[in-house]
């Protein structure tokens, strides 16, 4: 079905509209700032690339348009019929052609301006062959006006024809107009024809689709035809002929013998002799219609024989039906439907296919080995089983029964003791205990278990007096020993870890100075010191010296003193700091060359590092300068 959807055909543009499309993506895809004291290669390129990106997009445009219309070669020859009656072939294949045509232009077109482009001495002429080139591409472009014009006409009306399978099961509704043909699709499908009493009220195809044994069908409900010539045809009732002519499917030719339609039954058994030659090899069903009229027993006797004549030498299924009283419509379509798929299974017998699938199947039949007759045995019990039948009053009574007499599901509940096989009867019943007497029912089950319990005991004093429970260490053998050894030594190692570990910590303050200050002074200091046999006068006096306020001369010999051994250490610090992680010179100087590799990107972006995300220019003077008129802004 995907292969005949033609809703799918993109709009085709006028010429107009095609010449702008195109030029406006040649503007915006392709650079637009030259200048003429740039290298003359470079100059040459710049419109080069203009024109050969122009003949790029007319060409894609084209393809497109060759790619998605229908060739009607390719095709099912039902959709190419049906085109040529309602578009003309040769009108058709001929806008195609010149379509095909106007892009082999171009391209010469382009061809010709790119090969003259390259011996372009500067920047005006280069500027002039490409405004030539792409003057001429307009030009024929415009040539194509009507082409274009006809094609999207085609397209807008492919569109609207209904998406037919040519190889589906198929009911085809025919006959003279007003006969009822529309108002049998309407009701045995989902389709919604105009019905009107008047001729050619269907002025084309109408597609409705129903199951059938869990198959899809499609019904084609024609516009009417008459009995004239096929030269004298118009081009709706062509449309009726083509579907005939193509479709495999079960024709349903439709008579009014009320004659209500204007046609009389003599005129529409010509009209079915008439098409019969489109009738080979299809099931035909004659189907009278508006037997709340008219049926056939009130016919005379000579319009009696004609519809037998069909009926013997045709091989028409004669139904009647009656779409206004609802009477026999489905039953009509019943057996349309049932002697169509009688056709196709009888046609796939007929064919060669069939024949590569019998010669893949293999029907296994056993030879006999001697003459002796074996005849079915059936066993004694089996023959004398009565037969099941839940009619019979002196059948056995099922749970099943006796479920639905004690009030069905959910309320009786199953016996499942009465089967019980005891010594007495009265036992199935008895509530068994878990304990009696004070001791444990199950005990009494196993009447050995004494005896067992006795043994068991007699076993756990001979253990005990073997010292079999004494010895609880463990027999370790050598491997064990050994892993055991290099547990414990890596446990001491781990120790002694943690201790140095303490120990190197242990001369921090544990106490924050802040709060330790709050609460001492120096005199309590110098008093636990002297407690301890301690000579504490020196820390004394380092401590009054803190708090005492330093002189000028002083502060300033201090700071230089400080500044020195800063500068020397910030020196050491940068010269280690440079070689810091690395092992040699080498090393160093591979660091650097990477180092330098990582930046390269950052600054071809003129970017100050990964971080960099400034934009230099927001508004680009290229995309924001020359003269714009009245409705020329929408491009930017």
């Amino acid at each position: 079905m995907s292969l005949y959807n033609f809703k799918k055909i993109q709009p085709v543009p006028t010429s107009t509209d095609f010449v702008d499309i195109v030029l406006s993506k040649t503007q915006r895809k392709t650079p637009t700032v030259i200048h003429k004291n740039y290298n003359i290669g470079r100059i040459r390129q710049f419109y080069m690339r203009k024109v050969k990106f122009t003949q790029d997009s007319f060409d894609e445009k084209f393809k497109l348009i060759l790619d998605e219309f229908p060739k009607l070669d390719d095709i099912h020859p039902f959709y190419a019929d049906l085109m040529n009656v309602l578009y003309d072939k040769d009108h058709y294949k001929l806008a195609l052609g010149q379509v095909n045509t106007a892009r082999h232009l171009i391209d010469q077109v382009a061809k010709d301006y790119c090969r003259l482009m390259k011996f372009g001495d500067s920047l005006y002429r280069c500027k002039q062959l490409k405004k030539a080139a792409l003057g001429r591409m307009a030009t024929v472009m415009k040539r194509q006006k009507d082409s274009l014009a006809y094609l999207e006409q085609v397209r807008q009306h492919l569109a609207r024809l209904p998406s037919i399978d040519p190889n589906t099961r198929t009911l085809l509704i025919c006959g003279y107009p007003n006969v009822g043909k529309s108002s049998f699709i309407n009701k045995i499908t989902r389709a919604d024809v105009d019905v009107q009493p008047y001729a050619f009220t269907t002025k084309s195809l109408f597609v409705g689709h129903m199951d059938y044994k869990y198959l899809r069908w499609q019904v084609i409900d024609t516009p009417g035809i008459l009995d004239h010539p096929l030269e004298e045809r118009n081009t709706i009732e062509m449309q009726s002929i083509t579907a005939m002519a193509h479709l495999r499917s079960c024709i349903m030719f439709f008579m009014d013998l009320s004659e209500q339609c204007g046609y009389s039954v003599v005129d529409q058994v010509k009209l079915f002799h008439s098409i019969k030659p489109l009738f080979a090899n299809k099931p035909i069903m004659l189907v009278i219609n508006k037997i709340d009229q008219a049926k056939p027993e009130d016919l005379p006797e000579d319009q009696k024989k004609m519809i037998e004549e069909i009926m013997e030498k045709d091989a028409a299924t004669v139904v009647t039906m009656s779409c206004y009283l609802d009477e026999g419509v489905m039953q009509v379509r019943n057996a349309s439907c049932d002697k169509l798929l009688a056709a196709r299974v009888e046609m796939k017998m007929k064919g060669q296919k069939i024949n590569d699938v019998i010669n893949k199947i293999h029907l296994a039949e056993p030879v006999a080995r001697d003459n002796v007759v074996r005849a079915p045995q059936i066993p004694a019990a089996a023959a004398n089983r009565p037969k099941f039948d839940i009619k019979d009053p002196n059948r056995r009574r099922l749970e099943r029964d006796i479920e639905a007499e004690n009030g069905g599901a959910g309320v009786f509940s199953a016996d499942y003791k009465k089967r019980y096989d005891l010594a007495d009867s009265e036992w199935k019943y008895d509530v068994i205990p878990e304990f009696w007497e004070g001791h444990n029912v199950a005990d009494f089950i196993d009447p050995d278990i004494e005896e067992k319990l006795e043994a068991l005991e007699r076993e756990e004093e001979r253990l005990e007096k073997e010292g079999f429970y004494d010895s609880a260490e463990e027999i370790m053998d050598s491997d064990e020993e050994e892993l055991k050894a290099t547990a414990e030594s890596i446990r001491e190692k781990k120790k002694l870890i943690v201790q140095a570990h303490r120990a190197a910590k242990g001369n921090r303050n544990l106490i924050p100075k802040m709060v330790a200050g709050r609460n001492s002074t120096v005199d309590d200091m110098n008093d636990h010191l002297s407690k301890m046999g301690i000579d504490a006068s020196a820390v004394m006096d380092r401590a009054r010296s803190v708090t005492r306020k330093r002189t000028r001369s002083e502060s300033r010999a201090d700071d230089s003193v400080r500044e020195a051994s800063v500068a020397e250490r910030g020196s050491t610090l940068v010269r280690d700091r440079s070689t810091a992680g690395l092992r040699n010179v080498k090393q160093k100087v591979e660091a650097d060359k990477q180092k330098k590799v990582s930046q390269r990107r950052p600054n071809l972006f003129a970017k100050r590092g990964e971080a960099d995300r400034d934009i230099q220019t927001k508004m680009p003077k290229h995309l924001f300068s020359g003269k714009a008129a009245v409705g020329k802004r929408d491009r930017r």
